[in-house]
């Protein structure tokens, strides 16, 4: 039921949903002053939810920064890289088809061919509100392996469909396998403060290693504060939905 629950809270935070209500709001409305209310909403919403100097102050306020190599330890026993990168639903299903969030798999694959972690242990069931339509910690796997890791340094978790699972069934996991104590986390920067909470409240001592950073330098041009772009709102829509999420997980007591 939570699993539910979070898509449509999802759904429920997207500013392009906002902007359609407060539209809607606009037409059904009889008396001209809650028009002009209601488009007045509107118009704000677009300005904020458009201006991309604003959204990406936000974003680097909230991705965690990066990790310099130094800060790892010399060589851990695993790196966790968590799923959420991949897309089931294309076909042909030949392939793996991953997203913008596949810096996670580089970033890790890095760790690994530069010798700063043993292994890889990838934690992802599926994300697929109806049937499942496969474990994407396998599909990630086969990226892995093609890219030349032995399968014996690739363990799989496949049943998590959120982050608190991610954390739990890769406790379970690693309680099997004594000795794989140093941990370092791979997820996306925006994702890291949840990811992090979460597998503190399991009971695992992780290093984190952000990756995927969705924010950019900050720049004092005219059209970094003032020239609208629709990518700002696809950035408000990642950061309402990762805080959203934080805040939940924070209420349930998972991070």
């Amino acid at each position: 039921m939570f699993f539910l629950l979070s898509k449509i809270l999802d759904a429920a935070l997207l500013p392009t949903v906002w902007l359609v209500a407060l539209l809607l709001g606009a037409l059904v409305a009889r008396q001209p002053h809650r028009q002009r209310q209601w488009l007045r909403a509107a118009a704000l919403l677009a300005l904020v939810g458009t201006n991309p100097g604003l959204a990406n102050e936000a974003l680097r306020a909230w991705e965690r920064p990066a990790v310099p190599l130094a800060a790892l330890p010399p060589r851990a026993d695993a790196a966790v890289l968590l799923g959420g990168i991949t897309d089931d639903g294309r076909q042909p299903a030949d392939r793996v088809y991953l997203h913008a969030g596949a810096d996670r798999l580089t970033n890790a694959l890095w760790l690994y061919r530069a010798g700063r972690v043993r292994r890889i242990i990838v934690s992802g069931g599926s994300g697929a509100v109806g049937p499942q339509a496969g474990s994407e910690a396998r599909h990630l796997a086969t990226l892995l392996r093609l890219a030349a890791v032995p399968p014996a340094d690739i363990w799989l978790e496949q049943r998590s469909r959120n982050t608190h699972e991610n954390a739990q069934f890769t406790k379970q996991l690693l309680a099997h396998h004594p000795g794989v104590d140093t941990l370092v986390l791979v997820t996306s920067a925006f994702h890291m403060r949840r990811a992090a909470g979460c597998f503190a409240k399991a009971g695992l001592a992780v290093v984190a290693f952000p990756a995927g950073f969705q924010a950019s330098s900050r720049a004092f041009t005219p059209d970094y504060w003032l020239l609208p772009t629709p990518e700002a709102l696809e950035q408000w829509s990642l950061l309402l939905h990762e805080m959203a999420g934080w805040a939940v997980y924070k209420a349930r007591g998972w991070c």
